[in-house]
């Protein structure tokens, strides 16, 4: 009864477009805690270069029950994004680049899948989402984590990912071409690009417990454990630690450093008296670049959705709104910004449900934004059990059909071998004791039991189950040859198995 009470307060009070309190943040986080089997969340608002509400709700991890404060850490993810474009962009202050300057110009090895596409492209294109490779193409090559590719791995294969679209003609989120923009960083500056954040970011900012990586954390005693839920069940997992990712998706910050760098960005790049990035290069990061598909609907209805240098631009009932997600396994995060409000809005998560940071930010700035109240936490949620609903029917229907076909005789020894991918590289598919298995050799979280589906279909169930990505294999050729698919249409699009062909070598 308390609850319901004090939401009814909440909603009463928005109605009347009063601008939203700590306590009404703290009821709204709460419901979404409970509601997204969340275990721990962070919060900051931002407002007129101030701090006014920054917050930790909840336990960094299920196992040890520690409680979340507004200096624990967590995977920013995607949210380091926009410290990549910020770098290039202090770069072209400094007049060392240009935004359109090709990029073999200053990484000569770098090729795309052909040779107009190699020639024409642009530091700019690194970071808008246009490179007419489909979304998250080549993300296999860092995701899951514990591959061995590194940098000059992903120059060199991103040549055999085939277009899905023209250059320049339609928005594909990717991952790749940001690590290259970080390499970029790495040439033109003589800093790696870890170092580069962190001197020119970082410490003018005193984002003092931040850092690019996990492995460059001087202090881990506050930090967030990863969590996913597993056949219903949230579990803690692994945490990500690959540093390849590092420039499209490697940053660990609290919310608290993440209000400064938010201060900082809606104060068209200065912070205090430290100018860090000009007003002329700032506004290019916040142009519209690439557009987005977008639907004008309430209670927003906005006009344009497009892709910045390193952030996402769209209009929020007439106001301009610059934002960004992140998400790694266990963890998602948001960062909302809107300029003429002067306003930003911080949420970090350490579960994987997207729907939870929608609810708290759209809660929020709804107050700023004068709309009157929706129950964010309920509509996310009851979209989220469609969606999972949707999915869990696709899925169970493929291994009903495993199961309704394992005991037609199948011959594994014609698919035992091993098959290249040109990217992915090796992997291996062996019988042992009269069941097929599925190795690869540069990923080997990619490792898991074959089952056969029907016809020359089999699927992979992996053996690290808090993927959620079982995939279908489909020979063809006289089995000299396989291509990949995700099972469920929920599946991360970061595992690109539609980008795979295998050929046999041995």
């Amino acid at each position: 009864m308390r609850n319901k009470l004090l939401l009814l307060a909440l909603l009463f009070t928005l109605n009347n477009f009063a601008q939203i309190t700590s306590p009404q943040i703290d009821e709204v986080v709460e419901r979404t805690l409970k509601t997204f089997d969340v275990p721990g969340i962070a919060v900051a608002v931002v407002k007129d270069g101030k701090i006014i509400h920054s917050k930790g709700y909840g336990v960094k991890s299920i196992i040890t029950n520690e409680k979340v404060n507004e200096n624990t850490l967590f995977g920013i993810a995607s949210n380091s994004k926009a410290f990549t474009s910020a770098s290039l962009a202090i770069l072209v202050d400094e007049g060392k680049i240009n935004w359109d300057d090709k990029v073999i110009k200053y990484l000569p090895n770098f090729k795309m899948y052909n040779d107009y596409v190699t020639n024409e492209f642009t530091i700019r294109d690194l970071l808008t989402h246009r490179s007419g490779l489909g979304l998250g193409a080549g993300d296999l090559m860092l995701w899951p984590d514990g591959s061995d590719f590194q940098p000059k791995d992903i120059i060199e294969n991103i040549q055999y990912l085939k277009p899905v679209s023209g250059f320049r003609t339609k928005y594909d989120y990717d991952n790749l071409l940001y690590i290259i923009a970080g390499e970029v960083v790495h040439k033109v500056s003589g800093q790696t690009w870890n170092e580069f954040v962190e001197t020119r970011f970082f410490t003018p900012l005193n984002m003092k417990n931040s850092a690019t990586a996990w492995v460059r954390l001087k202090d881990t005693s506050n930090v967030i454990v990863s969590h996913v839920p597993i056949d219903g069940k949230l579990q803690a997992i692994s945490r990500y630690k690959n540093t390849t990712f590092a420039a499209a998706a490697g940053i660990y910050s609290s919310v608290n450093d993440m209000s400064n760098w938010a201060i900082m960005q809606l104060n068209k790049g200065k912070f205090g008296e430290k100018i860090l990035i000009s007003e002329k290069q700032h506004a290019e990061m916040w142009t519209p670049q690439t557009l987005m598909p977008n639907k004008t609907i309430a209670p927003y209805n906005s006009l344009f959705k497009s892709y910045g240098l390193g952030w996402q631009i769209t209009d929020v009932k007439g106001k301009l709104q610059v934002s960004h997600t992140g998400g790694l396994e266990g963890i998602v995060t948001q960062v909302t910004l809107i300029p003429e409000l002067n306003l930003g809005i911080i949420v970090f998560t350490n579960q994987q449900s997207g729907a939870a940071f929608s609810a708290i930010t759209n809660t929020i700035k709804d107050s700023y934004l004068e709309i009157a109240p929706i129950d964010w936490v309920a509509d996310f949620s009851q979209k989220a059990k469609a969606s999972e609903e949707k999915a869990d029917k696709v899925t169970e229907e493929v291994w009903a059909t495993v199961t309704k076909n394992k005991k037609q005789k199948v011959d594994f020894k014609k698919y035992v071998g091993t098959y290249k991918d040109n990217w992915l590289g090796e992997v291996v598919i062996s019988e042992k004791k009269g069941k097929l298995y599925f190795a690869s050799k540069r990923s080997p979280q990619l490792s898991g039991e074959i089952f056969f589906h029907k016809d020359n279909s089999f699927v992979v169930k992996w053996n690290n189950r808090y993927f959620h990505a079982d995939a279908h294999i489909l020979f063809e050729n006289d089995n000299s040859e396989f291509k990949m698919k995700p099972i469920s249409p929920a599946t991360d699009f970061s595992y690109d198995f539609q980008d795979l062909h295998f050929s046999k070598v041995k």
